[in-house]
């Protein structure tokens, strides 16, 4: 695996965009995530979950909670007033696999895009905490947007 180093410069941080001109819209965003599971522990997390309690349902809040957080985790991000928080689980048992989608929605000048990103990783990292008494060789990846809609930007799909 090669290494690249990103050239430094000095640059000034700007802060926050200004959205106080632009107009409020419904904003959306949709986003996923991957977990992938060795065939041992897949089995457990059919069969028995985790001793930390329901893996899926807890992952469901954690991805609830990072969304509503993420101007807390991630620098300029705007606050926002969000009317939806939706995560739900997609159990791939031919590929031993869990992808978690969120769905964002708000009433807003700024898309949710980061809101839908975050919850999705968060929801994918909590099913890693509570099932890694099973196995550490759990991969999380995939952490992708599928669309979004609103904004001056327009709409997005992933194809």
């Amino acid at each position: 695996m090669s290494s690249m180093r990103l050239k430094h410069t000095r640059k000034q941080i700007h802060g926050m965009v200004d959205i106080s001109g632009k107009s409020e819209t419904t904003r959306t965003a949709v986003a996923a995530s991957r977990i992938q599971f060795t065939p041992e522990a897949f089995k457990t997390l059919i069969d028995e979950g985790s001793p930390k309690g329901d893996v899926l349902e807890t992952a469901k809040i954690a991805g609830i909670m990072a969304a509503k957080s993420t101007p807390s985790i991630i620098p300029m991000c705007h606050p926002l007033e969000l009317s939806k928080v939706q995560v739900t689980f997609e159990v791939d048992k031919k590929a031993l696999a869990v992808v978690a989608r969120a769905e964002v929605v708000c009433l807003g000048r700024t898309g949710v895009e980061m809101e839908a990103l975050t919850a999705a990783a968060a929801a994918a990292l909590t099913i890693y905490d509570m099932m890694k008494w099973k196995d550490k060789g759990m991969i999380i990846s995939e952490i992708k947007l599928l669309s979004k809609s609103g904004g001056k930007s327009g709409d997005y799909h992933r194809t």
